[in-house]
């Protein structure tokens, strides 16, 4: 049966609530991370937002440049054919010397204004020295005079054949003032003098008219806008959907429900792919139920066989035994073949062992015999059973043991193996170095730490040391005659007390292996009491610890196994 994957999960983080206006800003960066479309319609949303904004601004500022310029130009027309009526009027009185008579004309050319133009504010100025028989300057409105700049009077002045216009504030009858424009021209009394003719014109309806144009392409705008997004989200969700659904089943996959499938609808290409996702899913579970059918096949083989040979086995370790108890009668030759022979049953026979332990790993089957067991004490025991292989190699096992004193719950009989595993795996690489065995202990775990100071390993070395028959370097032999499965199976015991075995190693400083184990049946929690990486540790430091000693602990009650435990020792 195919076991669920672990570490991955399907789930989604849910928000904050929207209640808390405080909690917005991280709430909308997760919806921005997390959601395709919520992303694609806010920047839909800015892009069309801002392409209204410039086309509105482009669209309002030529609007109103065009209602000014076809103002100013209905207005020099007007201007100007007020201006030629009132010199046509100027031109028939020739005849006329008397200055009443041309006072009166004068008089006739303000009606004529008034009737051949639009303009309300009209004033006309004597250009140059007065004259007895000149008629006299008019305006219509006192306040008008001062709108006039003395700039555009100069510029009239100037020329008598050509227009010159203005823009100003024109003053009203409630003393506001409203923009228009004033055009200037020359007028000609014949034989009497010249005249500044001046026509002011109100722009009071463009400002009416430009306010409501750039309203209605406002309110257009915004509405295109919304009208836009809409249509995105009405978009994006119909293409979104089916991606969320695969995302979602594609997770749960992953997460080891290899029985989930996509919904196909229709004929497009989202059905297509919805198909293909189905194809690769089905692919993807057969494949799998095979490799896990021919793990059990190989499984069961490896335990068949490990069952299978321990009879012949026996009987071949009783025959080896007999024979190498005979030795001595033999000849030279044939006592080293008998030595040899039974070196190497007996190194097949725990060969044996590991692959049966390693087939129960792998079928599930494994039981823990919890007891409350000391670590540092049984870190003394190992150190004692193996003082003789240490002494073979020329390595000086130190224990350190600051805590790690109070019994836990554990299955002695693994742990032991585990230590009795690390320390003989830092005796063989160690280099005839010391080994520290360090034993300490926090609120929520005990750990044991094994450092040698041999070659150590390289990084890619040290990610494979837990392999199956797995070795750094594959032409050194073997010399405590190891089977290539211990690390593997101190890992799974490990594992199997809820705790962790890591290592550390670098070329030229050695190796730290430190086994950490829970004090309650649940899991780790917090850092090791050991740390991995050593630091900046050397062999010069270790020999200031001295020899190592036995440790005599009497026998304690609770409160002082604590108090042990907290003072710490080291031997």
């Amino acid at each position: 049966m195919t076991a669920p994957i672990t570490g991955v999960t399907a789930t989604r983080t849910p928000l904050t609530g929207w209640r808390d206006w405080r909690a917005w800003p991280g709430n909308i960066a997760a919806l921005w991370r997390r959601s395709l479309r919520f992303r694609t319609i806010l920047v839909t949303f800015g892009l069309t937002a801002l392409a209204v904004i410039v086309a509105c601004v482009w669209m309002a500022l030529a609007i109103q440049n065009d209602l000014f310029v076809s103002r100013k130009d209905q207005v020099l027309q007007d201007a100007l054919r007020g201006s030629s009526a009132a010199q046509t009027t100027l031109d028939s009185a020739t005849a006329q010397s008397d200055s009443v008579q041309l006072q009166n004309v004068m008089i006739l050319v303000q009606s004529t204004l008034a009737a051949q133009s639009s303009s309300d504010m009209r004033a006309a100025f004597r250009i140059g020295p007065p004259a007895p028989s000149a008629p006299q300057d008019f305006t219509s409105n006192l306040r008008f005079e001062d709108s006039i700049s003395e700039s555009l009077r100069e510029a009239v002045r100037a020329s008598a054949d050509r227009q010159v216009w203005q823009s100003i504030a024109m003053p009203t009858d409630d003393g506001s003032t409203v923009p228009g424009i004033v055009v200037g021209q020359q007028l000609t009394v014949p034989g009497v003098a010249a005249y500044e003719l001046y026509l002011a014109y109100d722009l009071e309806n463009a400002p009416q008219t430009l306010s409501f144009v750039q309203s209605t392409l406002w309110i257009v705008g915004i509405g295109l806008v919304l009208l836009i997004s809409g249509i995105a989200w009405f978009v994006l969700r119909s293409v979104t959907t089916p991606i969320g659904e695969a995302a979602d089943t594609s997770a749960k996959l992953a997460a080891g429900e290899l029985g989930v499938r996509l919904p196909v609808r229709g004929e497009d290409e989202l059905a297509t792919l919805g198909r293909s996702f189905n194809a690769m899913a089905d692919s993807i579970e057969s494949q799998i139920k095979e490799l896990a059918d021919l793990s059990l096949v190989q499984q069961r083989f490896v335990s068949d066989v490990s069952h299978e040979l321990r009879t012949p086995l026996t009987t071949i370790r009783l025959a080896a035994d007999m024979i190498n108890d005979q030795r001595e009668d033999f000849d030279p030759a044939t006592a080293r073949a008998a030595e040899l022979l039974n070196n190497q049953v007996q190194r097949f026979e725990t060969l044996l062992t590991d692959l049966l332990e390693i087939s129960r790993y792998d079928a599930g089957s494994v039981q823990l015999e919890l007891e409350a067991t000391s670590l540092a004490h049984l870190a003394e025991d190992v150190i004692s059973s193996m003082e003789q292989l240490a002494d073979q190699h020329g390595s000086d096992v130190r224990l350190v043991a600051p805590g790690g004193y109070s019994p836990v719950d554990m299955d002695p009989r693994r742990v032991r193996r585990v230590v009795r595993n690390l320390l003989g795996n830092a005796i063989e690489h160690g280099e005839g170095r010391p080994i520290v065995v360090t034993v300490d202990s926090n609120q929520q775990a005990v750990a044991l730490g094994v450092r040698d100071y041999g070659l150590g390993m390289k990084q890619d070395e040290v990610e494979r040391v837990f392999d199956r028959f797995w070795r750094a370097d594959p032409s050194r032999t073997r010399t405590i005659g190891g089977t290539g499965l211990g690390l593997s199976i101190a890992l799974g015991d490990a594992r199997l007390h809820g705790g962790e075995l890591a290592v550390w190693s670098e070329l030229g400083r050695g190796t730290n292996f430190v086994l950490t184990l829970p004090r309650s049946g649940g899991p780790l929690v917090g850092p090791s009491p050991i740390p991995l990486d050593p630091g900046d540790d050397s062999v010069g430091v270790v020999e200031d610890l001295g020899l190592t000693q036995p440790i005599q602990v009497l026998r304690q009650d609770a409160t002082e196994a604590r108090d042990a435990a907290t003072r710490g020792g080291a031997s």
